[in-house]
Parts: structure tokens; sequence; C-alpha cells
């Protein structure tokens, strides 16, 4: 059996197929199927290949939009707006947009939440009373936000068991490359907004550890910087809430000795703004992108 290309992969993760296109498409539908092809090429297990995922989102959707303005493919969705599949369309720009607005809620309330501990720990004379209180609202906050996300992901595992529904093959190979390419668009962005809340939400497993597993965890991670293992574990938001779970356990004295300090703690606070300042300013400039698109659909099919 031959090994697969990464290529070859992304293009069945996404079902794009260049045969669903036209003889010879308009140069913005190959386009739509290479940013495409890019956002499946790679897994996204790390802040920073997230990151590069939502500018791969962006991009794409300025191609959705460009090609939103193409005279044909405006003809395509007047001439099927009695279709099912037109009704699917627009339906998912605004899945798009909840799940965009679902990501913006998830990191911007963590945020906040991060922020009361630095500000607290920065205060060199704050009791440990405020910190533990803090630390614990934190974890409140943090609780609501993984129930939103679990919410969100479940909603996902709806829109994947529904069939979509396709022109018919008497409307043209352009209206059907248009639906294909536009499905796809829907499938690519959930998936990109998914691996983000997962990420954002962490692993379940890491409540369950022991204290001194936390520990042990934390100090090899420290000395294998740069493995797989690394990587594979370096989830800032995961980090934040391991290291703030431990100063809770060492405050009520389920711990001996605490192996974190205040600079360290801070430093993982920081890091982990830094992820979600980026996480943020992406995903309000693809906000803006999702409406601009529904804003053109609704356009085409009211006019």
């Amino acid at each position: 059996m031959r090994n697969k290309t990464p290529m070859a992969d992304s293009k069945s993760q996404y079902h794009v197929r260049s045969n669903s296109f036209p003889t010879k498409p308009h140069p913005l539908f190959q386009q739509c199927e290479e940013h495409l092809c890019r956002l499946g090429a790679s897994n996204a297990t790390s802040s920073s290949s997230i990151s590069h995922k939502l500018s791969g989102l962006e991009d794409l959707h300025d191609c959705v939009e460009k090609l939103l303005q193409l005279p044909l493919t405006q003809q395509a969705l007047v001439k099927g707006r009695q279709e099912k599949w037109v009704d699917q369309v627009v339906d998912g720009s605004l899945r798009l947009l909840d799940m965009c607005s679902a990501a913006k809620d998830a990191v911007l309330h963590t945020k906040e939440c991060a922020r009361e501990i630095q500000s607290t720990m920065r205060r060199r004379r704050a009791a440990e009373a405020s910190l533990e209180n803090e630390i614990r609202k934190y974890s409140a906050s943090r609780k609501v936000v993984k129930k939103a996300i679990h919410k969100a992901l479940g909603s996902l595992k709806g829109v994947e068991s529904r069939t979509s529904s396709s022109p018919s093959n008497k409307d043209g190979s352009e209206t059907m490359a248009l639906s294909s390419v536009l499905k796809e668009v829907e499938k690519a962005t959930l998936a990109v907004f998914e691996s983000l809340l997962s990420f954002v939400s962490g692993t379940k497993s890491q409540s369950k550890l022991s204290s001194w597993s936390l520990i042990s965890k934390l100090l090899i991670q420290s000395k294998r910087v740069g493995c797989e293992e690394e990587e594979r574990v370096a989830n800032e938001f995961e980090k934040v809430d391991s290291v703030l779970q431990i100063l809770i356990q060492c405050s009520t004295g389920k711990s001996d000795k605490c192996p974190l300090n205040n600079e360290n703690v801070q430093t993982d606070l920081r890091n982990l703004e830094i992820c979600i300042q980026n996480f943020e300013e992406r995903l309000e400039r693809l906000f803006r992108r999702l409406i601009k698109t529904r804003v053109s659909l609704l356009n085409i099919l009211n006019n």
C-alpha cells in the first residue's frame, strides 16, 4: 500500500475533490481549494499551530468573500434560493458566527480572571487569603468556560450527523462547484474552531491527577524542553490550571513542600496572556470576516 502524502491526507480530510469543479473553473474556486488543503495539512496541537490555522481561515474567508462577488456565483445563489442547499449555506454562515463567538467568549472570560490573579500576585503585601480567593474564582470561571465549550462542541456533533443537500446536475457545473466549496469551507472552519475550543478547555484527565502527580509532571516538563512530549503538553491553559491547583493544595496543607514560587507562576500567567491575546486578535478579525460573508449572502438572496 502506498503511503499518502500530506496533501492527499488534507484533501481526504475536507473531501475537496478537483473533479467536483467545472472543467475550466474561475481561479477563485481553485484558490479556495488550495486554502482548504493548507488548512488540512497539519494537526493543531499547540497554540502556535492553532494561531496559524486561524490565520489560514482569514485568508480562506477573504477568498470566499471575493467568490461571492462574482456574477456567476450570485446568479447560482439567486436561482437556487428556494432549494435546500442554499438554506444550508445560509444556516452554516450563522453557525460559524456562533462558534466564533463562543471561542471569543471562552478566551476573554479566562483572560479576565487570569489578570485578577496576576494583579493580586504583583502586590507584594497581598494576603494569602486574597490570592487563594482569586485562584478559586479563576477555577470557578474555568468550570463555566469548560461547560460552555462542552455545549458548543456537542452542537458540532449534531451538525456532523445531518445530511447535506446538493444542487441537481441540471443546475450546472458552476452551481455544483459553488455548493461543494461552500460546504467544505464550513467544515474546515468548524474543524479549526473545534481544535481551538478543545485546546482552551484543556485535558479532562488533568483534574483527576493527584497533587504530587501534577508536581512531577511539571518538573519533568521543565527538564524536557524541545522534545515531543513537551510539545504535546505545552498547553498554556492546561499549564495554568495545573499550577493554580497546586498552589491551592499548598495553601491548604495538602502538599508538604510547594515546588512553585510566585515568579514561576507569573511567568506561566504571562505566557497564557500572550496566547490569549493572540487568539483574541485573530478571532476578532475572523469574526468580522464571517459577518461580512453572511451579509453578502443575505444581500444576494434578498435582492
